[in-house]
Parts: structure tokens; sequence; C-alpha cells
């Protein structure tokens, strides 16, 4: 049976919750001597960290990982693109986990974050997220989708999930151009590797060989790249 997330939900986590959340348990094999942490930055003594960020081309319905990330609707009843492909892979124990949510706190507001038990899925947790529908670009579609994935990585970390995988976030219906999108995504995810250990693994899970390149290429020029 699958252990049941900590935290039921999420929304806007400040500078408290780094310093709740400070202390986090490593795998025993990781032979680190000292992790320090502030409200910034990760200082790390002893075995170097290698890449933590993985880039996939495929169905991330099939990931086999502690969390699959949902770019869901407000709504969190199910949509198009993978919104629609999680909910019909998950079944539908993942929509009752999603009402649950909204009975208890109503819809997910742009930006943030809920977690659920992930049904038929080969992940311990699904992470919902409501990214930005794309406006022109002044309407904070930058803010609202470093957001996404920034409250995203803090629920993960919350619970203690080693592993995430995330698909392309608000660019398939929501229309946020793809290079635009990718560059918030691996600088906010890059970002966050330096300042916290958990999760151990990243994935950016994308749908077809262009996008494949595209992180990749975004990836290599920060000098991060390790491709699954």
């Amino acid at each position: 049976m699958s252990r049941k997330p900590s935290l039921f939900l999420t929304l806007n986590i400040n500078k408290s919750f780094w310093r709740r959340y400070a202390a986090v348990s490593l795998k025993s094999e990781i032979s680190w001597k000292t992790l320090l942490y502030t409200e910034e930055k990760v200082f790390c003594q002893g075995k170097f960290m290698q890449s933590r960020v993985h880039v996939v081309q495929g169905d991330i319905t099939t990931m086999a990982v502690d969390v699959i990330v949902n770019a869901a609707n407000s709504s969190l009843l199910g949509g198009g693109g993978v919104d629609g492909a999680i909910h019909r892979a998950a079944g539908p124990a993942l929509l009752e986990a999603c009402k649950q949510v909204i009975q208890q706190q109503g819809e997910c507001p742009t930006g943030h974050a809920v977690i659920t038990l992930a049904g038929n899925l080969p992940a311990k947790a699904v992470i919902h997220t409501v990214g930005p529908v794309w406006q022109g670009g002044d309407h904070h579609e930058a803010e609202r989708l470093e957001e996404a994935y920034l409250n995203t990585l803090q629920l993960a970390l919350a619970n203690g999930y080693q592993s995430i995988a995330f698909p392309a976030i608000s660019t398939g219906v929501y229309g946020y151009p793809r290079a635009a999108a990718a560059e918030i995504a691996v600088n906010t995810v890059l970002r966050f590797t330096t300042r916290r250990a958990l999760p151990e693994q990243i994935y950016f899970v994308c749908f077809d060989d262009e996008t494949a390149q595209l992180y990749n290429r975004l990836l290599t020029q920060q000098g991060d790249v390790n491709p699954a």
C-alpha cells in the first residue's frame, strides 16, 4: 500500500516554510559529511552531488517516480492534454481525491499546488499545479509559472519524496510559448536544487523530440544536463 502524503495541500509558502522544513533526511548511501542550510543556499561538504536533473522523451504517466506532476486546471477535475492523460491513467481514485481537495479548499489558484494519492499511476503521489494561461506576457504569466514549479517542488520536499517528473506546464492549450516556459522551468528547478537536497532526482518529461532538445540545450547552457 502506498504511503499517504503527509500534507494534503499547499498554497503560497514563504520563507517560514524554509525554516520549518530545513531538516530533511538523506539516503544512507549518500556519504555527505555535513549539510548546512541557510535561507538561500545549501552548502555540502564531502561527496560531490552529481547531476539531479534529467530530460526524458516519453509518456509521463509511465514514469516510475515518487511524484508525477499534473498540469491541472483550477477545477482539478481533469481536462485535455497531459491533465486528461494523467486522469485516464490514474483511474477514478484520482478524481475522487481531487474532489476531496475541492471540498476542503475550493479550486486551486494559478501558481499554487495540491497533492493527492496517485491511483493507478506508477507513482506514490500526484502533485497538481495550475499554470498560467498565456495572455501575451503582460499579465504576470512568468511569475505565476515560476510559482507553479516552486510550490510543486516545495510540496515534494515537505513530503520527503525522492524523485519527481514534470510535464511542460502551460505549453499545451494554455498557449505559453515553449521556449520561454522551458527557460523558466529550468532556471527555477536548478535554483531549487542549489538550496535543497530533495527531490534527489528531477525529470523533465517531454512529449516530442523538439521539446526534449530544447530542455537539453537549456540545461547544457547551465552546465547541468543528464539525459535519462
